[in-house]
């Protein structure tokens, strides 16, 4: 007996079964980590105005919100007290002091959003990601990007002219600390050019999602189904 493509195949209990495009999946969480100037924040926005089906990771912070941030959106602003509440409580995936300020990445958010065969991305730095991957075992991809040199990335802080030398001195010396942490993750892009590691980024995310274990709940009906029918 054949089977129309473009119709679903029928299971002896279940009926028709789910188009194998649509068949539900646990989410993921995709990490993204980098010297700051390394294009991680450009490459984050890129990535996820070209996809519907991954959502930002909202960080909580203690420093004062800068001028055209929102509440809610780019960070939740909170106080210190605030902030050391919900760790106690458990409710941060991760957490880390960053030039003398506070920030998280708020746990009840993400695991609705895994449930609901969502994707998360998050921005965080290594210690971050070491957090993220201990608590959310089997549901993280990590992606490193480098520069592609370092007085190609110590030129990229000079020219966005919002620090001083100083301040350009520290992160320089913080980003040599980031990329001595390149090897704990699952993968590692360079960015030369922003469109090619763009597209690099979107393969890996492509490819992650379609991993067994991630779609293994809706294959089980969608084989069965072709089983029944021949």
């Amino acid at each position: 007996m054949s089977n129309d493509a473009s119709t679903s195949p029928m299971h002896p209990v279940l009926g028709s079964v789910e188009p194998y495009d649509t068949m539900p999946r646990r989410g993921l969480l995709f990490i993204l980590s980098s010297p700051s100037g390394a294009g991680k924040t450009t490459l984050s926005r890129q990535l996820l105005a070209a996809d519907d089906c991954l959502s930002l990771s909202v960080s909580a912070t203690t420093r004062p919100p800068r001028a055209g941030e929102t509440d809610g959106v780019d960070y939740h602003f909170v106080t210190i007290d605030a902030f050391g509440e919900m760790v106690e409580m458990g409710e941060m995936l991760e957490h880390a002091k960053v030039f003398d300020n506070l920030y998280g990445s708020p746990r009840a958010p993400v695991e609705a959003a895994l449930a609901a065969g969502r994707d998360v991305l998050f921005d965080v730095d290594w210690q971050g990601a070491q957090q993220i991957k201990l608590a959310m075992q089997g549901d993280v991809v990590s992606v490193f990007i480098l520069p592609p040199s370092i007085p190609a990335l110590e030129a990229r802080l000079k020219s966005r002219a919002q620090d001083d030398d100083a301040t350009v001195a520290r992160r320089m010396a913080k980003a040599m600390d980031e990329i001595s942490h390149w090897r704990e993750y699952d993968y590692v892009l360079v960015n030369g050019d922003l469109e090619k590691c763009g597209t690099q980024l979107a393969a890996i995310l492509t490819a992650e999602r379609l991993r067994l274990h991630r779609r293994n709940p809706g294959l089980d009906g969608f084989v069965s189904g072709f089983q029944a029918v021949t």
